[in-house]
């Protein structure tokens, strides 16, 4: 007994020195610090976060041929108050919080993240669906649908999935394929009974972005999402349409059309998108205008305003200004 101790203890020490110079692992801190000054769509005056204020620690550890570890953990904030956004309903972690594995096959998270929709939509409006006063995207996109009715304490997530499975594949000749999947059932009041299941197919080569992608989540709502980009030089040109479906009694159904432009002069980026919406035969119509200017790689001024017109309506217009830093 005594002599295996003597040789089994080297041994073990020896074979995690040797897992600890195989396994090389980094962590990263990155987010998004915005704040503005703003007059809203219910004509308030605000000094606060026009875009999504957020944090998050990412990491990855090599495990050897080929594979690694990977975990994301992303909180987002009110930049004016410093509270979490949507405090009381949305978990600490809102953004993501996820745990992998990726390799030559692509990535797949389990945990908290975007749904594949929510997840690739971002590069088809000019504010990458991030821009509550100017973005049509932010306003129109996925008008009934929520990635489930109820997660957030029994009120609507309309972008993540808990409980989920999220897979990323490669890139083959400028097309990726996106997968998530929420397998759980709840037991929440209006949570639904199925599963929710969403799919991407997307093409990224060159000057041409293109998307198709549909998702279905509990309670069988539904969204179908096409994107297109276009880049000459400077001018970015896109557009997209989408249709939601809320399943009830008498279904709602929501069709959305977007297009966008943007065009890079110097430091300056100038936006301009036009949008359309029509949700059971009521249409609103959306027009958003802004620019850009960056100080630096990570810090820009930015103007913002928009206007939406339902049919019937004068319409409401918002503006504001902002600072935003990325780190």
């Amino acid at each position: 007994m005594i002599s295996f101790r003597r040789i089994a203890i080297p041994a073990t020490a020896l074979l995690f020195a040797s897992a600890a110079v195989h396994a090389q692992s980094s962590v990263v801190i990155s987010g998004l610090f915005d704040i503005g000054v703003f007059r809203d769509f219910n004509r308030t005056n605000n000094v606060g976060t026009i875009q999504r204020s957020n944090i998050a620690f990412s990491g990855t550890e090599d495990l050897g041929g080929g594979l690694a570890a990977t975990f994301k953990l992303s909180h987002r904030f009110e930049g004016d108050t410093g509270r979490p956004e949507g405090e009381g309903s949305k978990p600490y972690w809102q953004g993501e919080s996820t745990v992998g594995l990726k390799g030559a096959w692509g990535s797949v998270r389990l945990g908290r993240a975007l749904d594949a929709v929510w997840a690739n939509d971002w590069a088809y409006d000019p504010w990458y669906n991030f821009n509550r006063i100017a973005s049509p995207a932010w306003q129109y996109w996925h008008y009934n649908y929520s990635s489930s009715r109820t997660s957030n304490n029994g009120s609507p997530e309309y972008g993540r999935l808990a409980n989920g499975v999220f897979y990323d594949s490669p890139v083959f000749g400028g097309f990726s394929f996106h997968y998530s999947g929420a397998f759980e059932k709840s037991d929440a009041a209006g949570a639904g009974r199925g599963h929710n299941n969403g799919l991407s197919l997307n093409y990224d080569q060159g000057p041409v972005s293109m998307m198709a992608a549909t998702s279905k989540n509990s309670n069988n709502d539904t969204v179908t999402f096409l994107g297109a980009k276009y880049t000459i030089g400077s001018l970015s040109l896109m557009g997209a349409y989408d249709r939601s479906k809320f399943e009830a009694a008498v279904d709602s159904i929501a069709k959305a059309y977007t297009v966008g432009a943007s065009y890079t002069i110097g430091a300056a980026v100038l936006k301009a998108s036009y949008g359309q919406l029509k949700v059971d035969g009521a249409r609103s119509r959306f027009l958003g205008l802004g620019a850009d200017y960056l100080l630096s790689k990570r810090t820009s001024l930015y103007a913002s305003a928009g206007r939406n017109k339902p049919d019937n309506s004068s319409g409401t217009t918002a503006y504001g200004v902002g600072i935003a830093h990325s780190f």
